[in-house]
């Protein structure tokens, strides 16, 4: 962790609450490429943003330097961005496919990997709700089927499954704007 946010941390737990806005301003812009890929658009992003920002704030006197700072601060964000979406959208009214067949799915976290940052995050900024949260937690994120299904309450087969359909969205997508690289399915 650098040492400012160490020095930053070290103020902040002393009192000084002040220091947060420096905390803010290195951190945010961050953060809020976390937030972009779990939104829909920038205004929910932002929305996303503030409420990590104030759950930082508020927990930042239990960190204890264990890990690295932001890291621990993108663990809230990604955290309040599942919370976000819960809240905005019912599970129960959602048409998610819960299938009981198992895909098989290569691990190739870096499907994306020649699109610019701004073309990747509108993809996946136009997957459907359900789709973008399960793509975001894995190939971003890195959590297996079975992490993802206990932080969004479904099976491990509506994980795969989601997976496999927000691959094959993203596949057509790329396809009818003429790239060849292939998403696995």
């Amino acid at each position: 962790m650098p040492n400012n946010f160490t020095e930053y941390i070290q103020q902040f737990q002393a009192g000084n609450h002040l220091i947060f806005e420096k905390i803010y301003q290195e951190l945010s812009p961050k953060l809020y490429g976390v937030c972009l890929r779990y939104a829909a658009d920038k205004d929910e992003a932002k929305d996303i943003l503030q409420d990590s920002f104030i759950k930082i704030y508020h927990q930042l006197k239990t960190f204890r330097g264990d890990g690295s700072f932001e890291g621990w601060a993108k663990k809230i964000t990604v955290n309040t961005a599942l919370e976000y979406f819960r809240m905005k959208i019912k599970w129960q009214n959602m048409p998610l496919h819960d299938f009981e067949e198992v895909f098989e799915i290569e691990n190739d976290d870096n499907i994306l990997s020649d699109l610019s940052f701004q073309e990747m995050l509108l993809l996946v900024q136009e997957l459907p709700p359900t789709y973008r949260l399960v793509f975001n937690l894995y190939a971003f994120e890195g959590l297996k089927h079975r992490e993802i299904a206990q932080e969004l309450g479904i099976s491990e087969g509506t994980s795969k499954s989601n997976l496999f359909d927000a691959r094959r969205i993203l596949q057509r997508k790329l396809s009818s704007q003429g790239m060849t690289k292939p998403i696995n399915s």
